[in-house]
């Protein structure tokens, strides 16, 4: 994951354009000038693939955030109040779990912003288009952790520092975050980094099916749409992208698990 973050960094300053175009080269084998190949447009391989990373990481990390943030929220709410809101958030959580994920996905992300009121070129340009795709996913990734903190917070109020705390006169949103947030927080990060890999999985799915990212901005899905047509003539086209998923994926999965066993409530009192 270091290896991946500092060529996502560093690639650019040392490689050439990804949106540059040229068709002399086109489907190139690696040289020297593009240590990669060329796609179909001749644009630099690399340079697309560095871009697609630093695209793909922006998206996942604020997915992770957001739905890791809105999770904790109703699961804190959820847990310590319990009764009928208890019952209302989590039929609330069955039901979005419930849901089929890819097409509930495709049909949020066909709605265009500017049929919604949004501005055309303020709709278009890459800041928004990254953040609404984190939204879109952020909408329908919550739900696991919604049901840990939830579970988390059940067994952290009947501790007797929250008793405590509640006897003490602190109110409701004090409890929660001074007293009960810090000991959820652990499994909270463990599921954010987890959630990651599959946060880059769905955006690449959503690109390669034309819902996402949309050219010219590279991302590893879109990458792979590119390459459906000339697989078999330039199969690097294809591997390098899958690749870059199937590293991503693994490096942030192990990383979560060596987090769980980090953060495990047995090894902490250990």
């Amino acid at each position: 994951m270091l290896l991946l973050i500092l060529a996502t960094l560093a690639g650019p300053m040392m490689l050439p354009d990804p949106e540059a175009m040229d068709l002399a080269v086109r489907l190139g084998s690696p040289s020297t000038d593009h240590l990669l190949g060329t796609d179909e447009l001749g644009r630099d391989i690399a340079a697309r693939l560095v871009q697609g990373g630093q695209v793909s990481l922006v998206v996942a990390a604020l997915t992770a955030t957001l739905a890791a943030l809105f999770g904790t929220v109703i699961g804190l709410l959820s847990g310590y109040y319990g009764g009928p809101l208890d019952s209302a958030l989590m039929r609330l959580t069955d039901g979005v779990m419930a849901l089929p994920l890819l097409p509930l996905l495709i049909i949020l992300a066909a709605a265009d912003p500017a049929q919604l009121g949004m501005p055309p070129d303020i709709a278009t340009s890459e800041p928004v288009a990254v953040a609404r795709l984190a939204v879109i996913i952020a909408c329908v990734s919550w739900t696991g952790v919604a049901r840990l903190v939830r579970g988390s917070t059940l067994s952290t109020r009947a501790r007797d520092h929250v008793r405590a705390a509640e006897a003490l006169g602190a109110g409701p949103v004090r409890v929660m975050v001074r007293h009960i947030l810090p000991d959820v927080a652990s499994p909270v990060v463990v599921a954010a980094t987890l959630s990651v890999g599959h946060v880059i999985l769905i955006e690449s799915a959503l690109s390669f099916l034309g819902l996402g990212l949309r050219p010219p901005l590279a991302s590893w899905g879109n990458m792979l749409t590119g390459a459906m047509d000339v697989v078999w003539t330039a199969p690097a086209m294809a591997i390098w992208p899958g690749a870059a998923i199937f590293a991503t994926v693994l490096a942030f999965n192990l990383l979560g698990e060596g987090l769980q066993q980090r953060l495990s409530p047995d090894l902490c009192r250990r």
